[in-house]
Parts: C-alpha cells; structure tokens; sequence
C-alpha cells in the first residue's frame, strides 16, 4: 500500500472504494491451465468430445504460457492458439468426429 500511496495523490485514491493487490503468479501456480482446459471440454461436450491433456503437453502449456509479469493472460493466448485451434481445425476437417477421445500429448499434438 505504501507504494500506491506513493505513486498517487490522496485525491484520487480517495475516490477508489477498495484496493485489491495481489501477488504474482509463480510457476507453481499453473493450475490456470486446468481452469482453462476444462472451459474447452465443456465446450465440446455437446458433440461428445473427450479431451485428456498428457502430463507432457500439461507442463508445455505452463512452460510457454508462463510470464510472472502478465498473470494468466498469456496462459490463455497459448491454450488458445496452440490447443483451441488446432482442435477448431481437425473438427472442420473431418479428422475429429462427434464421440471421439482426443488425447494431447506433448506439444499439443493430438
């Protein structure tokens, strides 16, 4: 708080009705991933996908998707450009069909 009360005048800080802070997120923290993956199963649901996500791909997605500096964000852009459309792509394709197991293995290959 010191440092908020440093960075801004009192007249501003007067107008705010609460502060959150919150601490970084470590690499240990990752279990966003989990969030973020069962969003995506539960979208596929109603075309009776299943998805399993290998310990290999798991620690890929938190390895690239892991910045102390921007929290979850990044987590999110590489789950989605990694895993979300290239599953997207093989449902357009053909190559996955409604009732199908989908395991991803290391580096989001399916």
């Amino acid at each position: 708080m010191e440092e908020v009360q440093d960075a801004f005048r009192p007249e501003f800080l007067n107008r705010l009705d609460s502060i959150l802070l919150f601490q970084r997120l470590s690499r240990i923290h990752m279990g966003a991933i989990d969030i973020q993956f069962n969003r995506l199963k539960a979208r596929l649901t109603d075309r009776d996908i299943q998805l399993q996500l290998h310990k290999d791909a798991r620690d890929w997605l938190a390895d690239k998707g892991y910045d102390p500096q921007y929290g979850a964000r990044p987590l999110k852009r590489v789950m989605q450009n990694e895993l979300q459309n290239k599953l997207a792509e093989a449902l357009l394709a053909g190559e996955i069909g409604d009732g199908a197991q989908v395991i991803i293995e290391n580096r989001c290959s399916a």
